[in-house]
């Protein structure tokens, strides 16, 4: 990026000052987690409907198994594709415009006549989901240095709610008022949340201004990698943890569903509100990372990560066992995750977008590594063999923090 440190502070303090009737409250705040988790959420509305909707399409299992993937890879390819646009452009007309585009997508799919045009539409939902990471983004770029981790901290528990509790509203809806109306649902909460931030957000994005083209963007986020050690760090680290994330969530429903508990599909999506705990620690985690204790918040949260695989490890015999184990590995997960966000982020304000695009990419790796390797893995070794799976990512990331924790602080706020 061909401009030197003091103009690029010069130019991203002048926009910062264009809206000065913009205050980010905590009320504000609160809308930016409730918008990220609403839209992530359709990334993951289809995991506990896949039998309902192959029966009503005639789809076979195979196709029935691209449902989910197509809308991962279409998150993944927005990740890269879209979401550092939030450097070139108004972040607010990209949000809604985003948003407005999901609504649409959305409809496709609960009106989908065909299995056809249900891919296409939930590939369009993936892609338009990333809606979610500009706003993360955008709202660390509105925050006042000392309190960015804080601010990072409470949008991302938002996130983690969103996933955790998709799977339990959707299948919740499914059961009251057919698949179809989990996905007109969530049109409508869309459409509300781009009309409300469309009146809520600042009038002008805090990104400086730039004259990139869109391929010189994309090559930019590549760079920026290729420069930054913390960068490619912090990713690793969020490879790993989410690996981690997705190997217990992915399979956990595998031994849940046998004997001896043979639990429901609405039993056991409501694990997903004991995951909710866990996800708390985003907020604080924040606020250690505003103190400049981030080395400190990683070692202790990969340390807990790894340590939550022992009680996981007795859930055939113990469902307390299990709910300790989950509570764990989301407090550690998110602590982590926020962590990084708030560090790469510090890096280069000025390229946030493309910051955490990039990042998000490598959680959606290890996501998906995770999930393919966990359920594969209990086919043919038992949960036991998840466990140690789990555990092995865990173990990584402690390594890679130990041998490389006097490189991980980066910018320390006070």
């Amino acid at each position: 990026m061909p401009c030197d440190s003091e103009d690029l502070t010069r130019r991203t303090e002048v926009r910062g000052r264009e809206d000065p009737s913009f205050g980010l409250t905590r009320g504000v705040v609160m809308l930016f987690a409730v918008a990220c988790g609403a839209s992530v959420a359709n990334v993951y509305f289809s995991q506990p409907l896949l039998v309902t909707i192959g029966h009503d399409l005639a789809m076979s299992p195979a196709l029935v198994g691209s449902v989910v993937t197509l809308t991962h890879v279409g998150y993944g390819l927005g990740l890269f594709f879209l979401v550092p646009l939030g450097d070139v452009v108004d972040r607010r007309r990209l949000v809604v415009s985003q948003l407005l585009l999901l609504v649409l997508a959305l409809a496709v799919v609960a009106a989908a006549p065909t299995a056809a045009v249900l891919l296409t539409g939930l590939a369009a939902t993936g892609l338009l989901a990333v809606v979610t990471q500009t706003l993360v983004a955008f709202a660390a770029s509105l925050a006042p240095a000392a309190r960015r981790g804080r601010v990072v901290g409470m949008v991302t528990s938002g996130v983690v709610i969103g996933i955790l509790l998709a799977r339990t509203a959707s299948g919740l809806m499914a059961d009251l008022a057919g698949w179809r109306s989990v996905y007109l649902a969530s049109a409508s909460l869309t459409a509300l949340l781009a009309l409300t931030l469309y009146r809520v957000l600042p009038r002008h994005s805090a990104a400086p201004p730039t004259n990139l083209r869109y391929g010189q963007l994309l090559r930019s986020t590549v760079n920026l990698f290729a420069r930054e050690r913390l960068l490619r760090i912090r990713a690793l680290f969020g490879l790993l943890v989410f690996a981690a994330f997705s190997t217990l969530w992915s399979s956990v429903a595998l031994p849940l569903s046998e004997a001896p508990y043979f639990l429901s599909h609405s039993a056991i999506g409501a694990l997903g509100l004991v995951g909710v705990v866990g996800a708390l620690a985003a907020a604080v985690a924040g606020r250690l990372n505003d103190r400049g204790l981030s080395r400190r918040t990683t070692g202790i949260a990969l340390a807990l990560l790894a340590a939550s695989w022992v009680p996981l490890a007795f859930t055939r015999s113990s469902l307390w066992a299990l709910i300790a184990g989950v509570i764990l590995l989301d407090l550690a997960v998110q602590a982590v995750h926020v962590t990084n966000q708030t560090l790469i982020y510090a890096l280069h304000p000025e390229a946030g977008s493309r910051l955490i695009g990039g990042y998000m990419v490598f959680y959606s790796i290890g996501s998906a590594t995770g999930a393919i390797a966990a359920t594969s893995l209990y086919t043919v070794a038992g949960w036991g063999a998840v466990c140690v799976l789990g555990a092995a990512f865990s173990c990584f990331g402690l390594a890679l923090w130990a041998f490389t924790r006097h490189d991980t602080q980066g910018p320390v706020t006070v």
